[in-house]
C-alpha cells in the first residue's frame, strides 16, 4: 500500500449523515415548482455534484430561470432543516484525531457550496480542522479533477500520496481523473455494486475500517524514522 500523506474527504455521506436531508430538500423544491417528483435512488444518485449540475441531472428540461429558483428553493429549505448541523457518522470524530495525530494531512473537497460548507464545519467546531477546503461553488464541480489538483498544489503533496474518501460515483472518478487512489463508503448515498467499478483500492461500511486500514501503515512509517 502507497505510503498516504494526505486524505481528502467527501462530506455529506461520507463524514456527515445529510443524505436525508438532501433527499427531503429536492422533494421540496420539485413540488414547490409542480414538476415530477424524482424517487429516492436518483436523488442519490446526483449527490456530490455541484447543486446546478445535480438539478441539469434531475431536470435536464429546465430552463435557466427556473432552475436557478429550483435551486434557491433548494437551499432554503435545507436552511430550515439545517438549524442543527447534521450528525458525523458512527467513529467520524475519533478516527479523523486518530488519523490526524498519526501524521496524515486532512482535507474536504465536496459538491457543497461555501456556505453551506461552512455553516456545516461551524456546527461542529471545525472552521479550523482541516488544512484546506474545497466546494463546487468556487472551482469545477466533480468529476472534474480541478478541485484535487488546487488540494495537492495548496498542500504540495503528489497525486501518489493523497487519498480520497468518498461515497459517489463522483468521487471515485474524480479521483481517478486525478489519479489519486480512492476509497468507497459504502453506508452513504450511493452502494459499494455501484462504486466497485471505479475500482477503490478500499471498500468501506464503517468509518473505523478506514482508520484500521490506515494506521498499520503509520506505525511502520514512525518506526522506520526512528
Amino acid at each position: 500500500m502507497p505510503d498516504y500523506q494526505l486524505l481528502v474527504f467527501d462530506w455529506d455521506g461520507t463524514l456527515a449523515d445529510s443524505v436525508a436531508r438532501i433527499v427531503e430538500s429536492v422533494l421540496a423544491a420539485a413540488d414547490r415548482f409542480d414538476l415530477h417528483p424524482p424517487d429516492e435512488a436518483q436523488i442519490r444518485g446526483i449527490i456530490g455534484l455541484g447543486l446546478p449540475e445535480a438539478i441539469a441531472a434531475l431536470y435536464p428540461e429546465l430552463d435557466s430561470g427556473l432552475a436557478e429558483r429550483f435551486r434557491l428553493a433548494y437551499a432554503d429549505h435545507y436552511l430550515t432543516l439545517d438549524t442543527t448541523p447534521p450528525p458525523l457518522f458512527p467513529g467520524v470524530v475519533e478516527g479523523l484525531e486518530a488519523l490526524r495525530a498519526a501524521g496524515y494531512r486532512l482535507a474536504v473537497a465536496t459538491g457543497k457550496s461555501r456556505r453551506g460548507l461552512q455553516r456545516a464545519l461551524a456546527g461542529h467546531a471545525w472552521q479550523d480542522y482541516f488544512e484546506i477546503t474545497r466546494c463546487a461553488d468556487e472551482t469545477a464541480s466533480k468529476p472534474d479533477p480541478r478541485m484535487l489538483h488546487e488540494i495537492l498544489a495548496r498542500c504540495g503533496v503528489a497525486a501518489d500520496r493523497a487519498l480520497m474518501i468518498g461515497d459517489a460515483t463522483f468521487d471515485l472518478l474524480m479521483a481517478r481523473n486525478a489519479q489519486m487512489d480512492a476509497v468507497a463508503v459504502g453506508y452513504g448515498a450511493q452502494s459499494l455494486e455501484r462504486l466497485r467499478p471505479f475500482a477503490p483500492c478500499l471498500e468501506i461500511m464503517e468509518f473505523a475500517e478506514l482508520r484500521h486500514w490506515l494506521m498499520p501503515v503509520t506505525r511502520r512509517c514512525s518506526l522506520e524514522g526512528v
